[in-house]
């Protein structure tokens, strides 16, 4: 199947647009942060893309409030054997360990989440926040000293920020790169997409064809990234 791909910018969401040989257009929006993607028939005028996700943006929003609901409801509960991701891996959380101090591990196929007697969920997700947030920033030198001279850029700060509708963003009149913690749940190769996306953002600010081709050029495989970063849309409309 032929396929290209561009970024437009409608009503302040950045939209992923696949052009390919297909009849109908189909709108989909990715979890956990609300990532919309349209899939059109190559031969669909952006005017027309435009005003099929307009008249969907109430519906939009309600599938984004129900992916941060539903990962509020995850945030609280925090039980033994619930699923959990690091890096892409499937573990199964394990809370019985209790210490005088916090700490997470991963052995075999649990992860331990292990904290002082009588804390409660709150607690073990803040704890496991930290740790996923640790296991991001200690992923992200050795990508930025790869891929800074390769892009001929130099980002001045890298935060971890979640943020509810983003993987990453770059800043960059301070030349800032954020990055979401839920990233160290995702296989390191989307992690890597993102950084590379978001260094490559210091010149090229836009998505237009010259960042497209950008992209091309350092990261050949960047929408297979993309795509299994965004995998398993858990919404989709579809139109014909």
């Amino acid at each position: 199947m032929n396929t290209a791909s561009r970024y437009i910018s409608v009503a302040g969401l950045e939209v992923d647009v696949d052009y390919k040989d297909i009849k109908n257009l189909h709108l989909s929006v990715y979890p956990p942060a609300g990532r919309v993607r349209v899939a059109a028939p190559q031969r669909t005028t952006e005017e027309a893309i435009r005003l099929a996700i307009v008249q969907r943006l109430p519906w939009i929003k309600r599938q984004r409030e129900q992916f941060q609901n539903a990962s509020r409801q995850t945030e609280r509960n925090m039980v033994s054997g619930e699923t959990h991701y690091v890096w892409g891996k499937r573990y199964l959380l394990d809370v019985s360990r209790s210490s005088g101090a916090f700490g997470v591990e991963t052995k075999g196929s649990t992860l331990w989440v292990i904290t002082p007697e009588g804390t409660d969920a709150d607690g073990r997700f803040a704890a496991l926040d930290r740790w996923y947030r640790r296991e991001l920033k200690a992923a992200v030198p050795a990508l930025l000293e790869k891929w800074q001279p390769i892009l001929d850029v130099e980002a001045n700060k890298v935060v971890v920020r979640r943020m509810k509708t983003k993987w990453g963003t770059c800043i960059a009149g301070s030349r800032t790169i954020w990055l979401n913690p839920e990233l160290a749940k995702k296989d390191p190769r989307c992690l890597e997409y993102i950084v590379v996306h978001e260094l490559a953002h210091l010149r090229e600010r836009g998505h237009g064809e010259r960042f497209i081709s950008l992209m091309d050029q350092v990261l050949a495989d960047w929408r297979s990234r993309r795509d299994q970063l965004n995998e398993s849309p858990l919404r989709h409309e579809e139109w014909g």
